[in-house]
């Protein structure tokens, strides 16, 4: 009989066994409770970490944190203000842009006198709007516009050095004198690239396409090129010439003037 009350009592497999009362009790006895007595006497839970310590906890965090930034802002201003004063360097950014020269040195080729009597200059601008395409081929495929603004200067000039002998009659008296001179002519046309630019430009798929594989560095020069001879053009209808004639006469007659001729006859050859 009391071999099944022992049977009776001990856990199966099933189902875990579950302490008793007795047990319990003997459990309390043996552990004593902690106490939860914070410092400041008043009852309460705490945190505790392994050492023994209290924790800071979420907030210790958040105002360390909040000091910190707060001790970095401070830093930077003082630098500034130092800075500010001249006793530090500027600060320079690491990644700002860099421009290396690897120019060649300037080679001096020729060296020309000139005795050309400069009358007259022309200013110009003018604007070129080109278009290269393909028929029957789409503009968003192949097609080349651009719309370029050129700004150039033309001189006229009478060249001293092809004045012949027999140029210049002076009259027995002294008081009048002839002088015959070469025709004005046209320098050539200087490009002001400091007022040129290109105001738009269009290009097609299949041309930037082509620019990625091989850009012709020398595709701008054929619209300066168009540009300084509308320029040209331009000067020679514009009367530059007739203004530096009546420049030149001028010039000369106020010159011989000033050396006693009275009667001053200027006169211009067929160029």
């Amino acid at each position: 009989m009391m071999a099944r009350d022992a049977g009776i009592n001990e856990p199966t497999r099933e189902f875990p066994g579950y302490p008793t009362g007795d047990d319990l009790k003997e459990r309390s006895a043996a552990t004593p409770e902690p106490t939860t007595d914070t410092p400041g006497g008043s009852g309460g839970s705490g945190n505790f970490d392994g050492s023994g310590g209290p924790t800071t906890g979420g907030g210790g965090t958040a105002r360390g944190l909040l000091l910190l930034l707060g001790a970095a802002a401070l830093a930077v201003v003082v630098l500034l203000g130092i800075q500010a004063t001249g006793f530090l360097p500027e600060f320079r950014n690491p990644f700002a842009k860099e421009q290396t020269d690897r120019s060649q040195p300037p080679l001096l080729k020729s060296i020309q006198d000139l005795s050309r009597y400069v009358a007259a200059e022309g200013n110009f601008q003018v604007v070129v709007d080109t278009q290269n395409d393909r028929r029957n081929v789409p503009d968003f495929l192949l097609n080349e516009r651009t719309l370029f603004v050129g700004a150039g200067s033309v001189e006229a000039y009478v060249d001293f050095t092809k004045i012949g002998e027999g140029a210049i009659v002076q009259s027995a008296d002294g008081k009048s004198v002839e002088i015959k001179l070469p025709a004005p002519q046209l320098g050539e046309t200087n490009l002001d690239m400091e007022k040129s630019y290109v105001f738009a430009e269009q290009r097609g798929l299949l041309n930037r396409l082509g620019d990625l594989v091989g850009n012709d560095p020398n595709r701008q020069q054929q619209i300066y090129l168009l540009a300084e001879d509308r320029i040209t053009s331009a000067a020679r209808d514009s009367g530059l010439a007739a203004r530096a004639q009546d420049n030149t006469r001028k010039m000369l007659e106020g010159l011989l003037r000033s050396l006693g001729f009275q009667q001053i006859t200027v006169t211009y050859t067929a160029p």
